[in-house]
């Protein structure tokens, strides 16, 4: 009898499991490949950059029970700054929202509502990577789940500001992460 009850918790554990993993928050992008290389429509074109200079589509899925609204980022950790460099954040995405189409400009594309900033770049909107000539670096892109609706911020906050605030309301994370150099 015990050895029954035994296998039958066991049993109850590895479906449990196997849905608490099925209802993992998750980022996705068909332009993106999780631990590859960034493609060259992800890269600026300034700073001694070619690239296209272009969002990528992302969507997210099972977000937790309370999200009110969403950011997505993009950070590049290896940058020699001392604090890495953000090159895109975009904040108050509602929390209907579940997917961003690509090439969302500063003038277009981005849900109502929502706001992108200057991040590190100095002008609100994407920046695709271009690293130092001779380094590669590592990219990641995040949606955070939030507690509220909105952040008290505009398109003048740094990447850092709105990374505190969203830290502060984050309910989860989802990234993907991708290398790049030149």
């Amino acid at each position: 009898m015990a050895r029954q009850t035994f296998t039958a918790a066991l049993l109850t554990l590895a479906i449990l499991a196997t849905q608490a993993q099925a209802a993992e928050f998750t980022l996705s992008s068909p332009d993106l490949r999780d631990g590859g290389k960034l493609p060259e429509a992800q890269v600026a074109n300034s700073f001694g950059c070619s690239g296209q200079n272009i969002s990528p589509a992302l969507s997210w899925t099972n977000a937790p029970e309370g999200t009110k609204s969403f950011a997505v980022s993009l950070y590049d950790p290896d940058a020699p700054t001392g604090s890495g460099f953000w090159h895109w954040v975009l904040f108050n995405i509602p929390a209907d929202v579940t997917a961003l189409q690509g090439g969302i400009s500063p003038e277009a594309g981005a849900p109502a509502g929502s706001i992108q900033s200057r991040a590190d770049a100095g002008y609100a909107g994407f920046l695709g990577a271009c690293p130092p000539e001779g380094q590669t670096h590592t990219y990641v892109f995040t949606v955070t789940a939030l507690d509220t609706a909105k952040l008290d911020l505009d398109s003048t906050a740094s990447g850092a500001l709105i990374g505190f605030m969203t830290n502060a309301h984050a309910l989860a994370k989802a990234s993907i992460s991708l290398r790049y150099g030149r």
